[in-house]
């Protein structure tokens, strides 16, 4: 890779940052100083750290020519931004290092992507692309050789989506995971190698029909997880269906068992893991500690993104640690989060009846926790308004809609651009749910009855739009006893 494609990219950001707008800047999400950003790549420990790369478009705060970004840290709150590593240019990915992994292999750091070329107008599918499997390395994590393609072809000719390796090692091999399309049915193809550069096709893992499956599957993610085998990915062409599968594109899950044959049977129906309105191309790393972490693209395609008059754009999700709870997965916030903490402050609403009233709590980044007590309720909803404007016109709404029976979050009035209602399913005779809830600048994370659900979506308030109000609607709402913390600003 000729330096100066990345010194150029580099200077690009430095001579941005100046003009960067910082009203939506997020306090202690990770963020590209400017330009684009989209999926993460490349999770991994390497030599006391963790690093994170991600799809960057450093030229604007548009979606462009794919370079990966980069960051580190030692513990999972204070991130420190690396130069860019890879750049587009070479004849294999002249148009992009598009999504990829990490590996470690003794004291080398290994980057697999797929390098990306249009072979017609930039931009436009028809005119077909052509993208093979890429192998770059470091030593030192910081600067990145490339070694060419070590996938030339997809296993038919067929197959012009080819892209997002996931590699792990398996025993005494390395494995990999890769989405495509053939026609319009998306696959999972699955790959082996003994030093990361000559690959066996094992075949096809998984395949699926254009309905009810979509048409490609993006970004997988292969991982066992408790006794079972986990398939990550996002599917591209759902339909909606009931309350579910309202983002454009999705991102689900199957648990299952990957056999000796390379195919993966499911044993579950396909879910969504976070059911907000901005989630998307999920990936995992295997902490030392035993922990699955897993960060997510905490925007979406197509979705009004005001940042990008700032300079900026894109944002990655909170790190969260996954388990299992039977068939289903739960995420909780990475427990090094309570860090951020600073001021604690007790939230004592109790019982409102048909009322609303503003809490002295204020900020733009806020931990919440705190139950809805169901029993005893009788309100048609209750809940709390965030990010309250001083005459509410602005808010975000998170409540109990008792006759749905479902978690609301509503950002109708949540600032510029952005609408839209997401909700999750509240058990038949559940007593309380139980909230953590994460604010920052333009963002909400909400965690249900212990990661049990997730909604991440983002939303763009004024700056002076920092209230909290607690309301209920017809009727009485109950409020357990909770806490608020206001939460250090990183200015990642």
């Amino acid at each position: 890779m000729p330096v100066d494609l990345l010194d150029e990219a580099q200077r690009a950001l430095e001579t941005t940052l100046p003009e960067r707008g910082d009203d939506y800047r997020l306090g202690y999400h990770l963020s590209p100083p400017a330009g684009w950003m989209n999926d993460p790549n490349g999770l991994v420990y390497f030599r006391g750290e963790y690093h994170v790369f991600y799809q960057h478009h450093p030229y604007s705060p548009q979606w462009g020519p794919m370079y990966w970004g980069h960051a580190r840290s030692a513990d999972l709150v204070h991130w420190e931004h690396l130069p860019i590593a890879l750049a587009p240019g070479d004849a294999y990915d002249r148009d992009g290092c598009f999504s990829g992994s990490a590996v470690v292999e003794g004291d080398t750091l290994y980057l697999i992507y797929t390098g990306h070329r249009w072979l017609g107008e930039p931009g436009n599918d028809e005119h077909g692309m052509h993208q093979v499997q890429c192998l770059a390395s470091s030593t030192d994590g910081i600067t990145f050789t490339k070694h060419g393609v070590v996938i030339e072809a997809a296993p038919h000719p067929d197959i012009m989506h080819f892209r997002d390796p996931k590699v792990w090692q398996c025993g005494d091999h390395w494995r990999m995971a890769l989405g495509a399309r053939q026609g319009d049915d998306p696959q999972l193809l699955l790959y082996r190698s003994q030093d990361l550069r000559q690959w066996e096709c094992l075949g096809r893992a998984l395949e699926g029909r254009r309905q009810p499956d979509g048409y490609m599957w993006e970004c997988p993610d292969l991982f066992e997880l408790e006794g079972r085998d986990v398939l990550l990915f996002s599917p591209q062409g759902l339909e909606p269906d009931g309350y579910e599968r309202w983002n454009l594109f999705q991102n689900s899950y199957l648990l299952g068992r990957l056999g000796e044959n390379a195919c993966f049977v499911a044993e579950t129906e396909l879910r969504e893991i976070d059911h907000g309105h901005d989630f998307y191309a999920a990936q995992t790393l295997l902490a030392p500690d035993g922990r699955r972490l897993l960060w997510a693209w905490m925007d979406m395609w197509q979705s009004p993104m005001p940042s990008q008059a700032h300079h900026w754009c894109g944002a990655l999700s909170l790190p969260r640690e996954l388990s299992r709870d039977g068939d289903r997965l739960r995420m909780r916030p990475a427990r090094e989060l309570t860090a951020l903490r600073q001021s604690r402050q007790a939230l004592a609403i109790g019982t409102l009846e048909a009322q609303s009233r503003r809490l002295e709590v204020r900020g733009a980044l806020l931990e919440l926790e705190l139950e809805l007590e169901l029993t005893g309720s009788t309100a048609e909803r209750f809940g709390l308004a965030l990010r309250c404007s001083d005459d509410e016109r602005e808010r975000t709404l998170l409540y109990f809609d008792a006759m749905a029976r479902r978690l609301v979050l509503d950002r109708q009035h949540s600032g510029a651009g952005v609408s839209g209602v997401r909700s999750v399913p509240i058990a038949p005779g559940q007593a309380r749910i139980a909230l953590r809830i994460f604010l920052d600048r333009s963002s909400i994370e909400v965690f249900v009855d212990d990661g049990a659900y997730t909604l991440s979506s983002r939303i763009y308030p004024r700056p002076d739009s920092q209230g909290v109000s607690a309301f209920a609607v017809n009727g009485r709402g109950v409020f357990g006893e909770g806490t608020a913390w206001s939460l250090a600003d990183l200015k990642l």
